[in-house]
């Protein structure tokens, strides 16, 4: 026994030995054939189309992190620029060596009202409770809790001031609570 597969014809062989050549293909070969490369045209119109939007994402996300990169270091920019009327009113003030004590405490006001409208239009807003209000714990910090004539659990004094920017506190009011009487 042979473990030999028989060969096929080979078509110069079959000229040789007056044979007909091969067929041509049959139509659903070719209609095979054009599904083929309608196919791979297709392929590679969806690969050149998946590598552009690729590409454009990629640019899309390199673009928005530079974006963010530009924000995060001039965020301060303009809460610096509303600061130096500020800064300049304090010069001005330690330049005056004759001034008056009325005079500084005057200008000392004036300046003050223009931290305050710097502060403010920079959305820096003060927690500054007023006696009888709710103890908030998101935007108080009890230091004590003392007998009081009021309700308890409510502010009695404010120590010092707190400050939100936008909805978040940056530092709470420091306050006295009034106890159970």
């Amino acid at each position: 026994m042979s473990n030999h597969e028989p060969t096929p014809p080979n078509p110069d062989l079959a000229d040789q030995a007056g044979m007909a050549p091969a067929a041509e293909p049959e139509p659903a070969d070719l209609s095979l054939a054009t599904r083929l490369a309608e196919l791979e045209a297709r392929h590679a119109d969806v690969s050149d189309a998946f590598l552009r939007a690729k590409a454009e994402a990629e640019n899309t996300r390199r673009r928005a992190e530079d974006e963010i990169s530009k924000a995060r270091k001039y965020a301060v920019e303009s809460f610096a620029e509303s600061l130096l009327p500020v800064k300049d009113s304090l010069e001005a003030a330690i330049a005056i060596q004759s001034a008056t004590p009325e005079q500084l405490l005057e200008g000392v006001h004036a300046t003050l009202r223009q931290l305050a409208a710097a502060l403010e239009r920079n959305k820096v807003l003060e927690i500054n409770p007023a006696p009888g209000v709710k103890f908030d714990p998101h935007q108080h910090q009890a230091i004590s809790v003392v007998p009081a004539q009021q309700e308890a659990n409510t502010v009695v004094t404010v120590l010092q001031k707190g400050y939100v920017i936008s909805d978040r506190v940056l530092r709470p009011a420091l306050i006295t609570v009034a106890g159970a009487g």
